[in-house]
C-alpha cells in the first residue's frame, strides 16, 4: 500500500467530537455532498461541514424527513438520492452536475443493516446493493466534476470483521443468508472501494479513506435492533440505558462523526490515502484471527481483491471510471 495502514500522531482520539476536528477550518467556496446527512452520525457531518462554510447537499431518500432535520440551515440544500435505485443515482448526479462545476467532498456515509433477506429490482442482496454499489454508481457519475484536492470519504465499520466479500456468492442465491454477514461483506466492500478509488484518484490529486465511526445507540440505524440485541453488544447497559464509552467503542453521535471529518478535512492526510481509518486517526492492521475490537483486518485492505471488487462492480451497477478525464490506477 502507498501508505501505511499505522495510527500516526493525531492529536484527537476517541472521545474527540466533529466541531473540534474543524475547529479553525475554514471551507468557503467548498461544495461538500453528505449521503444520509439528515440523521444520525450524517447529520453532524453536515452540521460542522456547514458550519465551517462549505456548501452541503444533504442527499436524503425521504427529502421530507431531511427538510425537517436540516431545513433552513445556512450553506445546507437537500437533494433526493436513494442508493438501491440506479436510476435515482444517476438522477441525483445529473442535477448536480447542471448546477455544481465542482465537487470537494463526498461523504458517502448512509448505510443500513437488513436482518431479513430483501433484494433489489436487478435481484442483488440489498446490503451490498445499498451499502456499496449505491456508493459506488454515485461516485462514478460524479467524477467528472471532482476538483484537484477533493476527497471522497466512504463510511464502513468494525463490522466489516464479520464477513469478507464472497465473490463466489455476493447476492446469497446459495448460502444460507445471514444478516451480519452480509452486512459486514458491505462494510468490507467499503473498504476495499475506497483502497481502490485512491489508486485512480491520485494522479488527479483526488483522495479516498475508509472509516470506523464507533458504535452509536442513539443513531437511527439501530433503530431495528431489538433491545436484547442492543443489550448483547453492549449498546445498552443492564437497565436499558445508552452506554456511552468512548474508549471502548460506544460514542455520541457527535463523537461517531469525528472520524468522517477528520478524514475529509485533517492537513494531516494531504498526500496520503487510500487507508481505513477509526478514532480519528489511521487504524491498525491486525491479523486475520485478531480477537480485537477495533483494527482492520487483511481482507478489508487487501489490493487484489479491491481490484477484483471494482471488476465485478462495474459489471452490476453498469458504471465505468475510465474514459472520465482521469488516470486510471498504476503501481
Amino acid at each position: 500500500m502507498d501508505t501505511l495502514q499505522a495510527p500516526m500522531d493525531s492529536p484527537f482520539g476517541a472521545a474527540s467530537t466533529a466541531r473540534e476536528v474543524i475547529k479553525g477550518i475554514d471551507l468557503s467556496g467548498r461544495v461538500a455532498i453528505v449521503t444520509g446527512g439528515h440523521s444520525g452520525i450524517g447529520l453532524e457531518t453536515t452540521r460542522a461541514l456547514a458550519e465551517a462554510g462549505a456548501t452541503v447537499i444533504v442527499a436524503a431518500r425521504d427529502p421530507g424527513k431531511a427538510r425537517a432535520a436540516v431545513g433552513g440551515w445556512s450553506n445546507v440544500e437537500i437533494g433526493m438520492l436513494d442508493l438501491i435505485d440506479p436510476a435515482s443515482i444517476d438522477a441525483f448526479a445529473e442535477r448536480f452536475l447542471q448546477k455544481h462545476r465542482k465537487l470537494h467532498l463526498l461523504i458517502n456515509n448512509a448505510g443500513f443493516i437488513g436482518y431479513a433477506l430483501e433484494r433489489d429490482a436487478r435481484g442483488y442482496e440489498s446490503q451490498f446493493a445499498t451499502n456499496h454499489l449505491g456508493h459506488f454508481q454515485l461516485t462514478g457519475r460524479l467524477w467528472p466534476v471532482f476538483a484537484r484536492g477533493a476527497r471522497v470519504v466512504t463510511v464502513s465499520s468494525m463490522g466489516h470483521q464479520a464477513g469478507q466479500v464472497d465473490f463466489d456468492d455476493i447476492h446469497f442465491e446459495r448460502r444460507p443468508y445471514d444478516a451480519y454477514a452480509a452486512y459486514g461483506q458491505s462494510k468490507s466492500a467499503n473498504a476495499l472501494f475506497a483502497l481502490w478509488l485512491d489508486r485512480l484518484g491520485r494522479p488527479a490529486g483526488i483522495r479516498s479513506f475508509s472509516l470506523h465511526p464507533g458504535g452509536m445507540i442513539t443513531s437511527g440505524f439501530s433503530k431495528d435492533m431489538s433491545e436484547a440485541d442492543k443489550k448483547a453488544s453492549g449498546f445498552l447497559d443492564a437497565e436499558g440505558k445508552p452506554v456511552i464509552d468512548p474508549a471502548n467503542n460506544m460514542k455520541t453521535l457527535e463523537q461517531g462523526a469525528a472520524t468522517s471529518i477528520w478524514c475529509a478535512t485533517s492537513g494531516l492526510l494531504d498526500g496520503k490515502g487510500g487507508v481505513y481509518c477509526e478514532n480519528c486517526n489511521i487504524a491498525r492492521a491486525v491479523p486475520e484471527d485478531s480477537q480485537e475490537q477495533l483494527g482492520v483486518r487483511p481482507w478489508a485492505m487487501a489490493p487484489e481483491l479491491a481490484e477484483r471488487l471494482w471488476q465485478v462492480s462495474e459489471k452490476l451497477a453498469g458504471v465505468s471510471y475510465s474514459g472520465r478525464g482521469r488516470s486510471t490506477a498504476s503501481e
